[in-house]
């Protein structure tokens, strides 16, 4: 081999390993041999690592080996394990089955009764859960959710102190259903805050409290009084019911007590007149401002026509004209005018009454047109709340009934109110009419009276 051919193998060397001055150190070789050791040494210290990597790899799977050892062992061990519980499930299955037919043939007769103690167990449960006798005596369900759970399931029989305590409760039930008594308790306030308060209990009916109508939550077992109260006749009977120690003493009761009070609920929860009002809306307001002007207007009319009628009557049984009143002015017309024949004086009189007819019958056409406009601005107010109810049945559907109804029962408040006021109104207008009339009957009476005179002495 010649020098070129051996430059060229070196040169390729030093192009195969271009790190190794850097594992080595930052200094390259200055010569030929230097840099045949630094290759040396490099392949010593690669061999050295892979013999390390060979000898991990080969711990590794001995480790993995032993490992799928275990759970081959494991895996074998779990199989026989569920072989065992398989078979052991399988013959807990035969003994129960046999122990309930055991348990079958020996209750004989007691079965029916056992089932017959089974529903009345739950039928006393429902009806202590919700009863206000549990707001005075709480927790008296408990061991009937036991017993029921239990008998339910027939892992176990009832024993003889557990019937005779359910036999109590349902004595204790009927015999308190009858009592009027009185306990401490702690009642929450319409406005959220919490008392110790006297309780009275009616019954199974009603709890009252400080002349307050209490209602029992079962859910909580909280005592909860009403956010609306009754009447102040009711409530006061309420008062003396508590402060009362014995003897007779009348008080309102919800025959829906012990089904869960939903007749006071609704009587309480119905609005009242004002809250009705309100639900008329603005035309509501509007029908109410026309009535109170419609009664202000009749009201001051029927005062000027009591007035006008009282000096009319004075100027009848007068001997001198006045002028403060208008038969005294058609008398007068009557003396200024004697000279005139019968044909002029009767037109003379005849213009004094119709100047003085409008005083008179002042308001009576207004009162006419409000007792006419009322019931039509009512209907109007009825078809515009139809509509929105109407078209809230079109987005939410008729799901709640309730709903419906009561956007129906607030758009007929318009109607009810235009009613309210068309229908005094036409009694006012014609209790009115009829005092003008008569003054102006008069008027033209004695008007008559004055030209048939002066007829007669023509």
């Amino acid at each position: 081999m010649n020098s070129s051919s051996l430059m060229r193998i070196l040169l390729c060397c030093a192009l195969l390993f271009p790190l190794a001055g850097t594992a080595y150190g930052e200094d390259g070789a200055a010569s030929l041999d230097e840099l045949l050791k630094l290759i040396k040494d490099a392949r010593v210290a690669e061999s050295r690592e892979q013999l390390a990597r060979e000898a991990e790899f080969k711990q590794a799977k001995t480790e993995r080996a032993k490992l799928l050892q275990q759970a081959q062992a494991t895996r074998v061990a779990e199989e026989k394990r569920s072989e065992q519980l398989e078979k052991s499930f399988a013959d807990n299955e035969r003994s129960i089955v046999a122990l309930q037919e055991q348990l079958q043939n020996r209750l004989g007769s007691l079965k029916e009764m056992f089932g017959h103690l089974t529903a009345a167990a739950g039928d006393t449960r429902a009806t202590l859960n919700h009863s206000l006798v549990s707001a005075q005596y709480p927790g008296r369900t408990a061991f009937l959710d036991d017993l029921v759970e239990r008998m339910s399931g027939n892992t176990r029989l009832p024993s003889l102190r557990e019937i005779e305590r359910l036999w109590y409760e349902i004595n204790r039930e009927m015999i308190e259903g009858g009592r009027v008594v009185s306990f401490p308790a702690t009642v929450i306030k319409a406005d959220g805050e919490q008392a110790q308060q006297q309780v009275v209990r009616i019954g199974v009916f009603n709890l009252l409290s400080e002349g307050a109508y209490l209602t029992y939550r079962a859910e909580t077992g909280a005592v909860v009084e009403l956010s609306r109260q009754p009447g102040r006749a009711i409530t006061h009977a309420a008062i003396e019911l508590q402060k009362s120690g014995e003897g007779f003493v009348r008080t309102a009761i919800d025959p829906t007590g012990p089904s869960g009070g939903s007749l006071l609920a609704a009587l309480v929860g119905s609005p009242s007149w004002v809250e009705r009002w309100h639900q008329g809306g603005w035309i509501g307001y509007l029908i109410s401002a026309v009535g109170l002007v419609a009664l202000l207007l009749a009201l001051w009319r029927l005062f000027v026509l009591s007035g006008v009628t009282r000096r009319v009557n004075a100027q009848m049984t007068g001997d001198s004209v006045r002028e403060d009143n208008p038969l005294g002015r058609v008398l007068k017309i009557g003396e200024d005018n004697r000279a005139m024949d019968a044909e002029s004086l009767e037109l003379k009189l005849h213009e004094q009454v119709l100047k003085e007819r409008p005083a008179i019958e002042a308001g009576l056409n207004l009162l006419k047109i409000i007792a006419m406009v009322a019931p039509l601005m009512g209907l109007l107010g009825t078809v515009t709340g139809m509509i929105v109810t109407f078209q809230s049945i079109t987005l939410f559907g008729t799901g709640d009934p309730k709903t419906m109804a009561g956007g129906i029962s607030a758009a007929l408040v318009t109607t009810v109110l235009g009613l309210c006021v068309a229908i005094p109104t036409v009694l006012l207008h014609t209790f009115v009419n009829g005092r003008a009339q008569r003054v102006l009957h008069i008027l033209e009476e004695q008007s008559a009276g004055i030209v048939a005179e002066q007829a007669e002495v023509r």
